[in-house]
């Protein structure tokens, strides 16, 4: 634009960026000019007093059912609190040695792992904007370390590009930016950008792309020390006679194109991806154990609902129990019901025909997790990757390293695939020994040494899990038009909580921030009626 002329205004900036970089990178823009926040949460939910013998049944002690139960417990109403399973928590779930798991059709898995090593086959990372639940770790005591997402000498690998051969990321990213910097430099010296730009600013971008990108004074992106300094050395800086560093090789540019390595750029630039972000020391159903602590006394475990109903008096809550089959029912003046979509669908539950179109209109992901036990962590001694993610274009998608007892000796346990939506299906379709032996061939394209340390591993389809049939609600932007009003709503006494009730699907925050908006207004309507 001409030098005297007014600058693009934040909605032009929002706009473009957004066109340029993604939602996610907008989001992060607008949260920097104060239009967006980084959480919803600004507390745990201030009630004030139940009105005296009031209840209210909680379906389903997962997260969002758990903190239902917590905080309606707090404001003195009588709380009941049935759940499928023999443990609370939902996916907040961990595996470890001597545990058993029992899949739909039947296939058994007993844990081996060692003592100490564990696999969370659910939830495996809390980022740092998560308030609310970073709130019950601290409120509850529940210990946290970091979890390393984002490691450079981690592994990008694609089956079309490098020969096949795994590439670290720093060498991939290093060369995609120095590339395209390149690039963008020479468009701006020969005045060949779509955009005017002011002389200071063509003057600030050519500086900004030569020191980002790693350029030469040319402003090409050269093999050279100064290049290795960013994406390492062929032979790296020493002592003695023979210390001189020696330039790395450049990958070639059509390679880097690859989208191995952009995309894996893209996931580490996502808002809910980005440093930092824990995870509990011990396994992440530590989170789910220090809820129960507190409203463990309120569990009927080993529930299975079978059907709900509601009139102008209360809800009432059909049950049968999992091991003896004996029948029940339980009565409450008010229902939070925190059971998944999936689930609550193959059900009879008397809500409004909306809500009914709701429960039944959004599908769940079919994900899975493959966790798997090695003699030793070669990926630290004999590759120096401490932590983070390596991604791959096969079905696996991944290997996610442990973040814990790092250097120690004896055998750890990594996260051996997370095969996403048709590849999920895949391994649902797979028995459990079929689902290690294709994580094991996939995952020695990457680490050679990966069958002759393997030991033991395990695996969860959530496709296949009972009390789930399936690992995450996936809302499309037509079916949160259509449905997600009529699905949140306090339906007569009933109101449904759960990451499928908020915008953060798949997230323990969105569990958590539903079901503190859901006992919020439940809480309201009690005090009116």
């Amino acid at each position: 634009m001409p030098a005297n002329a007014s600058g693009p205004t934040r909605r032009d900036l929002l706009l473009r960026i957004g066109l340029t970089a993604g939602t996610a990178a907008m989001y992060q823009a607008m949260t920097a000019l104060g239009h967006a926040e980084e959480s919803q949460f600004r507390g745990t939910p201030e009630l004030g007093r139940a009105r005296r013998g009031d209840s209210v049944v909680v379906l389903g002690a997962g997260l969002a059912g758990l903190a239902a139960a917590y905080e309606l417990d707090k404001a003195g109403y009588r709380v009941q609190l049935l759940e499928y399973q023999d443990r609370a928590g939902g996916r907040n779930w961990t595996l470890r040695g001597g545990d058993t798991y029992t899949e739909l059709g039947g296939a058994t898995q007993k844990v081996g792992f060692a003592a100490g090593n564990y696999f969370n086959p659910g939830p495996w990372r809390i980022p740092h904007h998560h308030r609310a639940i970073l709130h019950y770790c601290k409120q509850f005591g529940v210990q946290l370390e970091p979890f390393i997402q984002f490691n450079n000498n981690a592994y990008v690998h694609s089956t079309n590009a490098f020969g096949g051969r795994p590439q670290r990321y720093r060498d991939g990213a290093s060369d995609f930016i120095g590339n395209i910097s390149e690039l963008l430099g020479k468009s701006v010296n020969q005045n060949n950008l779509d955009q005017v730009l002011t002389k200071e600013d063509r003057e600030r971008l050519l500086v900004a792309l030569r020191e980002w990108g790693m350029l030469d004074a040319s402003y090409s992106y050269r093999k050279g020390l100064h290049v290795s300094t960013r994406r390492g050395y062929e032979r790296p800086p020493g002592g003695g006679p023979d210390g001189a560093p020696i330039a790395s090789d450049l990958l070639p540019f059509s390679d880097v194109l690859d989208p191995c390595v952009w995309n894996t750029m893209k996931f580490f630039m996502t808002y809910e991806m980005q440093p930092t972000m824990f995870q509990p020391v011990g396994g992440m159903d530590m989170i789910g154990k220090a809820f129960a602590r507190h409203v463990g006394r309120l569990i009927t475990f080993n529930r299975k609902v079978t059907a709900i109903a509601q009139d102008d008096s209360g809800v009432t809550v059909s049950h049968a129990d999992r091991v003896s089959g004996a029948a029940g029912q339980t009565r409450a003046d008010w229902c939070v019901c925190a059971m998944p979509l999936t689930v609550l669908a193959q059900i009879p539950v008397q809500v409004s025909p909306k809500m009914q179109a709701g429960i039944r209109a959004v599908p769940y992901s079919s994900h899975a997790k493959i966790g798997m036990e090695f003699r030793r962590r070669f990926w630290e001694e004999d590759e120096a990757i401490y932590g983070g993610i390596s991604f791959t274009s096969q079905e696996i998608a991944l290997i996610s390293y442990p973040n814990d007892r790092m250097h120690s000796s004896g055998p750890a346990v990594l996260l051996g695939g997370f095969p996403l939506n048709l590849a999920g299906l895949d391994f649902a379709a797979m028995t459990p020994e079929q689902r290690l032996e294709t994580a094991l061939k996939q995952g020695e394209v990457i680490h050679p040494q990966y069958r002759r340390e393997f030991m033991n591993g395990t695996s969860v389809a959530w496709s296949r899990v009972p009390w789930m049939l399936g690992c995450r609600a996936r809302w499309s932007e037509a079916d949160r038009k259509a449905y997600y009003q009529d699905l949140v709503a306090l339906d007569g006494r009933i109101v449904l909580a759960g990451d499928h009730a908020s915008y953060l699907g798949g997230w323990q925050e969105g569990a958590l921030l539903s079901s503190m908006d859901a006992v919020k207004r439940l809480h309201k309507r009690a005090q009116e009626a």
